[in-house]
C-alpha cells in the first residue's frame, strides 16, 4: 500500500504543483489534499524511526507540491537531507542533496510569512539564512566565500539573536577566507569585533544555564579563531590602520574603532594608536582617547603630559571600575619612573574606587619593597617588609584571583624581615607596633 501511495504521489506531482502552490491553498484541493496529507503522514513516521531514505520521496512530494503545508516540511526536510548527505558516498549524489538542502532554506524564506502564522515562535529571515549557512558550511559546501557571505548576512540581520553556532562558525569561515584573501584583513577584524560583541550581549542576556554554557564556548572559540588567524598582531594592526588613520582624521567613528581594537589587543605602543587617540581626542575627548594620548606622551618621555592625560581619563570616565583601572595604570607608570609617593596616591585612589581589586595593593607592596630604607637603623628598615606583607595579605583577602601571586611575594619578602635579636637591642619584640617613616608613613606590627 505504501509503495502504491508513493507511485500515486509521484504521478500527480506536476499537476498539483500548479494548483496547491499557486491558488493560495495549504494542502491543495480534493484528491490533491488527500494525497498531500497521506504523504505527510508517511514521511513523518519514517522520520520518527530515522528511516530517512524512505522518508525522502513522500517528503519531496509535499515540499514540491504543497510548499505552504506546514513548517515541519522544512525542519524535517533539512533533517532528511542532512542524513542522506552524511550517508551518501557518491559525490554527485551528495552535491544533488546539498543543492536540495539549500533550496529548503530558500523556499522557507519565500513562504516565511504564511508559515509563521502556523507557529507560536515565528522564524526570521536571518535565522533561516543562518541555518542555511550552517548547513552549507558543515555539509560539504566547497566555496568558502559563499559560506562567509551567508554567515555575514545572517549575523548582520540577527546580531545578538544569532544562534551561538552561527556566530562561532562565522568566525571559522572568516578565518579561512582570510588565508586566501589578504585584502580581507581589515574587514576580518571588523567581523571579529561584531561577532564578539554579539556573543557577549547574548551571553549577558541568557538566563538558561545550558545556553550560557554553549555561548561561553562560542565566545572562547570566536576569540581563538581571531588570535590564531595571524591578523591579531600589533605589527599587522599598525600596517592596516597606520595609513587609514591619516585618511580618517575627522571620522570619529572610525577613530574610535581603531582605538578600541588596539586597546583590546594591548597594542598601545603603535603610532596608529597614538595618532587615532590624538585625532579623536581633538574631536570629542573621552576617557579612552585621553588614555591613548597619555601613553603617547609616556613613550615620548614627557611624564607631565602623560599624567595630565591620565588625569583627564579618570575624570572623564563614569564607570567606577574603569576609573579605578585608569588610576591603577597611572600608578604603574609613576612606579616605573620611581615616583613612589605619587604612585602610591594613585594606587590608593584606585582602591577607593574599586575595593575588590587586589592589584593596587600588590603594587604598593612592591613600592615599599623597592624603597625600604627610611632609618639609620638597619633593623628598622627591615621592618618595612612587615608593611609589605600587610599589603599582600590585604590583596589576596579582597581579590582571590591574585592570591597565587601574593603568596609567592610573601614567601620572597618574608625572608627580609628582621631577626628577633636585631629588634631586641632596639627594645622591640613581636606584637609591638612600629611606624615606617619617610614617604611610606605606615604603621605595622612586628611578628
Amino acid at each position: 500500500m505504501v509503495t502504491a501511495l508513493f507511485v500515486l504521489s509521484l504521478s500527480a506531482t506536476a499537476s498539483f504543483a500548479q494548483t496547491g502552490a499557486s491558488d493560495g491553498s495549504r494542502f491543495g484541493h480534493g484528491e490533491d489534499s488527500l494525497r498531500c496529507l497521506k504523504n505527510i503522514s508517511i514521511y513523518t513516521e519514517y522520520v520518527k524511526t530515522n528511516n530517512f531514505k524512505d522518508a525522502y520521496t513522500p517528503w519531496m512530494s509535499v515540499f514540491t507540491e504543497a510548499p505552504k503545508a506546514q513548517v515541519s516540511t522544512y525542519t524535517n526536510g533539512a533533517k532528511i537531507l542532512r542524513a542522506l548527505i552524511a550517508g551518501e558516498k557518491d559525490a554527485a549524489k551528495q552535491k544533488q542533496y546539498l543543492g536540495e538542502l539549500m533550496k529548503v532554506h530558500d523556499q522557507r524564506i519565500q513562504y516565511m510569512d504564511v508559515l509563521n502564522t502556523y507557529v507560536k515562535t515565528p522564524a526570521t529571515k536571518g535565522s533561516i539564512i543562518g541555518m542555511k549557512a550552517h548547513d552549507y558550511f558543515t555539509m560539504g559546501g566547497q566555496d568558502i566565500n559563499e559560506a562567509y557571505k551567508l554567515f555575514k548576512e545572517a549575523v548582520d540581520l540577527e546580531k545578538e539573536n544569532a544562534d551561538y553556532f552561527v556566530l562561532q562558525e562565522f568566525m571559522d569561515a572568516a578565518s579561512r577566507k582570510l588565508k586566501s584573501d589578504d585584502s580581507y584583513k581589515e574587514q576580518f577584524i571588523q567581523d571579529y569585533l561584531a561577532a564578539s560583541k554579539y556573543a557577549d550581549a547574548a551571553f549577558k542576556a541568557e538566563t538558561k544555564e545550558k545556553s550560557k554554557e554553549l555561548l561561553k564556548v562560542a565566545k572562547d572559540n570566536i576569540n581563538a579563531y581571531f588570535i590564531n588567524s595571524g591578523a591579531a598582531t600589533c605589527d599587522n594592526l599598525q600596517a592596516i590602520y597606520g595609513p587609514q588613520v591619516e585618511q580618517n582624521k575627522t571620522n570619529l567613528d572610525y577613530l574610535k574603532q581603531v582605538i578600541s581594537v588596539m586597546q583590546m589587543l594591548d597594542c598601545k605602543e603603535q603610532e596608529a594608536y597614538f595618532a587615532a587617540s590624538e585625532a579623536a581626542h581633538a574631536i570629542e575627548p573621552t576617557a579612552e582617547t585621553a588614555v591613548g594620548c597619555g601613553y603617547m606622551y609616556y613613550k615620548k618621555g614627557d611624564m607631565d603630559k602623560c599624567i595630565e592625560y591620565f588625569d583627564q581619563a579618570i575624570n572623564l570616565e563614569q564607570d567606577p571600575v574603569k576609573k579605578a583601572d585608569y588610576a591603577y595604570k597611572t600608578a604603574t607608570i609613576l612606579y616605573s619612573k620611581k615616583q613612589f609617593s605619587k604612585a602610591k596616591q594613585y594606587a590608593l585612589k584606585s582602591i577607593s574606587l574599586d575595593g575588590n581589586n587586589g592589584k593596587p595593593y600588590i603594587l604598593i607592596a612592591n613600592m615599599y619593597a623597592s624603597s625600604p630604607n627610611w632609618s639609620d637603623e638597619p633593623a628598622l628598615n627591615k621592618c618595612t617588609y612587615f608593611a609589605v606583607i600587610d599589603k599582600l595579605q590585604k590583596a589576596k583577602s579582597v581579590d582571590p584571583s591574585v592570591a597565587e601571586e601574593a603568596n609567592k611575594l610573601i614567601g620572597t619578602y618574608a625572608a627580609h624581615t628582621p631577626k628577633d635579636a636585631d629588634l631586641f637591642f632596639l627594645g622591640l619584640k613581636k606584637g609591638d607596633s612600629v611606624t615606617i617613616g619617610g614617604w611610606i608613613d605606615e604603621t605595622t606590627t612586628i611578628r
